[in-house]
C-alpha cells in the first residue's frame, strides 16, 4: 500500500526564503557601510586606517622579499611560487604599497634585511627576509605556507579594528593568504 506524499505546500517561509533574504540584508549592510567609511567616519580613525593599510603594505612587501629567497635559493620551485609571488605583489599594490607590476616580473631579485621596513610596529619573524631559507625544497615550502598561514590569521585579527572597505580588502587578502598556504602545503607533500 503506498504511503501518502506529505503536503507540498509548507507553512511558513521556505529554507531557501530566508537564506536569500539573509544574504541579501548582509548584502545591503556591506554596500551601505562602505560610503560612510569611505573617508574613515564612523567605524575609525583615518590614523588607524592608515597605519593598519601601512602595516598590510609592510607585511605583503616581506611575504615578496621571502618568496624572492625561496625563488633564489630553490629555482625549482618557480613554477609553484612564482604565481602566489605575484599575487603577494598584487597585495603589496593593493594596500598602497610601493611595489610597482615590473617588480612582479623579476622574482630573482636578490632579497635584503635592509629594505624590509619594520621601523613601524613589532617585527614579524616569520614574513623576515632574512631569515634563513630551508635547504630542502618541502621545508622551503612549508615555511612558506607557515608565513603565509600566520599573516592571513594576523589579518583576520586586525580587520575588526579598521572601517568597512579596509576590512573587506583584509578579509579577501586574509583569505587569498590561507589558499596561499593551502597550495604551499599541498606543493610540499
Amino acid at each position: 500500500m503506498p504511503y501518502p506524499s506529505p503536503p507540498r505546500s509548507p507553512s511558513g517561509p521556505r529554507r531557501r526564503t530566508l537564506l536569500a533574504s539573509a544574504a541579501g540584508a548582509a548584502l545591503l549592510v556591506g554596500c551601505s557601510s562602505g560610503s560612510e567609511d569611505s573617508d574613515g567616519g564612523t567605524s575609525g580613525s583615518p590614523s588607524v586606517a592608515e597605519r593598519a593599510r601601512a602595516r598590510a603594505a609592510q607585511d605583503s612587501a616581506g611575504l615578496v622579499e621571502r618568496y624572492d629567497a625561496v625563488l633564489a635559493a630553490h629555482p625549482a620551485l618557480a613554477e609553484l611560487v612564482g604565481p602566489l609571488r605575484a599575487e603577494a605583489v598584487r597585495h603589496v599594490e593593493a594596500f598602497g604599497g610601493g611595489l610597482k607590476a615590473s617588480d612582479s616580473a623579476s622574482p630573482s631579485a636578490s632579497p635584503s634585511p635592509s629594505a624590509s621596513p619594520s621601523s613601524s610596529g613589532s617585527p614579524s619573524p616569520s614574513a623576515s627576509p632574512s631569515a634563513a631559507v630551508p635547504l630542502d625544497e618541502k621545508d622551503a615550502l612549508a615555511d612558506l605556507a607557515a608565513t603565509e598561514r600566520a599573516l592571513a590569521d594576523r589579518r583576520a585579527k586586525a580587520l575588526l579594528d579598521v572601517p568597512g572597505e579596509l576590512a573587506r580588502l583584509l578579509a579577501s587578502v586574509a583569505a587569498a593568504g590561507a589558499a596561499h598556504a593551502y597550495l604551499l602545503t599541498e606543493g610540499a607533500k
